[in-house]
């Protein structure tokens, strides 16, 4: 995925003031960012920005995906309302905080920005050579990825000591932990201002250095992969799966229901990505996630996985 720098659009204000210190360093009080990418992840970053009183600018493609992922926004807030979660009040003041665009440009003023695009090398490096290309120096650069090296996106950017992953876990309102990754050159000052950011917010942001699947990919997948082969195997249902480790680890979802929400193609790609680069068969994706995969049945965002989903998916 690459976005077509464009000129003429002009930046936006970002108010700045000096808030805090740490370790000698003053910390930025951040009160408006950029978040790259309209997808699933995109729009949970973005809601929950919001939600946390941070005006956010959700760049895309194009202005057509730009207004259908502010859309799918305000429904998720809808959703929320209906739990009796949040206000039509509530509602109005959030999307206010929120605009859009489909040219980079409009970004080069916002200290920090988050890319959630798709899982792809190639296209995450293309989109940060063009942000290194028109951001200043002090932007910081997060990349929200589970699985690529921090440290091999960094050396598309002028200044890779500013470029650190933040790996945010669906729903992003509700799992208070974001894993923290260093890249090799990732500087202390950015590490400590993103994390005193992430913690102003309400996250419990963890610190990781960079290895293939990080902590929370690498734990999982295994888990998720062997649950697929017991169903493959014939030994359960996927819904006694899922209820065996529910009740019998006090887990809140199961591992095949955890795999619907991730995607079943995204949980692939991680797989394949993992076997690849650490050579060990655990990584190894089970037939029946291949199967899945090639048929469309991508879990809750398709409506068919190891289960069926019909609406909302809380």
């Amino acid at each position: 995925m690459a976005i077509d720098i464009e000129k003429g659009r002009g930046g936006f204000e970002v108010s700045l003031e000096e808030n805090s210190q740490h370790g000698g360093d003053a910390l930025r009080e951040i009160h408006k960012v950029g978040v790259i990418g309209g997808g699933t992840m995109g729009r949970g970053i973005a809601a929950f920005l919001a939600q946390a009183g941070i005006e956010v600018v959700l760049c895309e493609l194009n202005e057509t995906l730009a207004e259908s992922a502010l859309t799918k926004i305000g429904e998720y807030f809808d959703y929320e309302i209906s739990r009796w979660a949040l206000t039509e009040g509530d509602k109005r003041a959030l999307m206010k905080r929120l605009s859009t665009t489909s040219y980079l440009d409009d970004l080069y003023l916002l200290p920090i920005l988050i890319e959630t695009i798709p899982e792809d090398m190639s296209s995450k490096v293309a989109l940060f050579k063009q942000l290194s290309q028109i951001c200043p120096a002090s932007t910081l650069f997060v990349t929200n990825t589970s699985t690529l090296s921090i440290t091999a996106m960094a050396r598309s950017i002028s200044h890779p000591q500013r470029f650190i992953g933040a790996h945010f876990l669906n729903p992003v309102s509700r799992v208070k932990l974001v894993e923290l990754v260093r890249g090799l050159e990732t500087s202390k000052d950015t590490y400590e201002e993103i994390r005193g950011f992430l913690v102003r917010l309400g996250k419990t942001p963890i610190e990781v250095y960079e290895y293939p699947g990080y902590v929370t990919t690498r734990v999982i997948l295994p888990m998720i992969n062997e649950a697929m082969h017991v169903v493959m195997e014939g030994v359960a249902s996927a819904e006694d799966v899922d209820i065996a480790m529910k009740l019998g680890y006090q887990l809140e979802i199961g591992p095949l229901a955890l795999a619907d929400r991730m995607g079943l193609d995204e949980v692939m790609k991680w797989m394949d990505y993992l076997f690849r680069e650490l050579g060990d068969l655990k990584y190894r994706p089970c037939p029946i996630l291949r199967k899945k995969v090639r048929e469309g049945e991508l879990g809750v965002k398709t409506g068919r996985g190891f289960f069926e989903y019909h609406g909302k998916v809380d």
